[in-house]
């Protein structure tokens, strides 16, 4: 498999890479690393080891030596991935995480879809969950989005999923990644709202397909409240004072709710001031998405 794949990318320069990120969960990227490398689309690999402590390193090394290996000096959460992109070299790059794999075709369809739609910076794949299968209930709800144009191939979003996610390379970087203070958590929706602000697109495919196969080594808890906090935080930096209020009372909410140490409300606080540093409210384009969007929310939460 090694040399098939390292004989394959020579022949034909790849035009998309594919940045895995792991932490801690050497059996599972090893699984995934394979999954991808045996793919029939052409593309390169790079794997970023976020400082874990089980040897992943040594072992995606060993057992696949055509991949780029990046190791993260530290657990820097979805910032991570900003390390391995700063090794791609081609126009697209698409994501996944140890847990994700692309399925055979979707990232070759990926490129020809960027090629013929230059507005479109973002495409978010169709997520199909465990053994079954089973569609991921928010791309169910991508797929009903509000936002269409006669001038995008499908329908534009307001945010996409980091690990079944293809990016037009030059976007990422010019919005900067994912902010490493945020850690893990909601991290897209910075980098969403900067792509959008930014004038480009983001468009759900429902075509192309990753498999998730989540980890049962998850603190769902734990998730719950980095999710209320970086929203809060990034409210603070994109959205207008009203909503930035309200995330703030849900973070304390959640926070409050599940007997967060004392710590963890501290932290939400002075995160804040940080957020207010980095103010850069989103102009009326992006704030008439978001309002369609959250309108079309509530008429589906009335339905149910």
């Amino acid at each position: 498999m090694t040399a098939d794949r390292a004989v394959r990318s020579d022949e034909n320069p790849a035009r998309l890479t594919v940045v895995v990120l792991t932490y801690n969960r050497v059996h599972q990227v090893l699984d995934t690393l394979a999954k991808l490398a045996a793919l029939p689309d052409r593309f390169d690999i790079v794997a970023v080891d976020n400082a874990s402590s089980d040897g992943t390193a040594a072992h995606i090394a060993a057992a696949f030596p055509f991949i780029t290996l990046v190791i993260a000096p530290a657990n820097l959460g979805a910032a991570g991935r900003n390390l391995g992109v700063a090794h791609v070299s081609t126009e697209y790059v698409a994501f996944c995480d140890d847990d994700t794999c692309w399925d055979p075709g979707s990232l070759s369809r990926a490129v020809k879809i960027l090629d013929a739609a230059p507005c479109v910076a973002v495409l978010n794949a169709r997520i199909l969950v465990g053994a079954l299968g089973t569609p991921d209930e928010t791309c169910e709800r991508m797929r009903e989005s509000p936002l269409r144009s006669e001038v995008l191939p499908a329908p534009a979003l307001i945010g996409y999923i980091a690990c079944a996610c293809v990016f037009r390379t030059n976007v990422f970087r010019q919005v900067g990644g994912y902010e490493a203070r945020l850690f893990i958590g909601g991290e897209e929706t910075l980098v969403a709202l900067d792509v959008l602000s930014a004038g480009h697109e983001i468009i759900y495919i429902d075509e192309l397909i990753v498999h998730h196969h989540p980890s049962p080594i998850r603190d769902s808890a734990q998730r719950r409240r980095l999710l209320a906090r970086n929203a809060a935080w990034v409210a603070w930096m994109r959205l207008p004072p009203a909503e930035a209020l309200r995330e703030t009372r849900n973070a304390i909410r959640i926070i409050s709710t599940e007997r967060s140490t004392f710590s963890e409300l501290r932290v939400l606080l002075a995160g804040i001031a940080w957020a207010l540093s980095r103010r850069r409210v989103i102009g009326e384009r992006v704030k008439h998405m978001l309002q369609r969007v959250r309108e079309d929310d509530a008429r589906h939460a009335r339905e149910i």
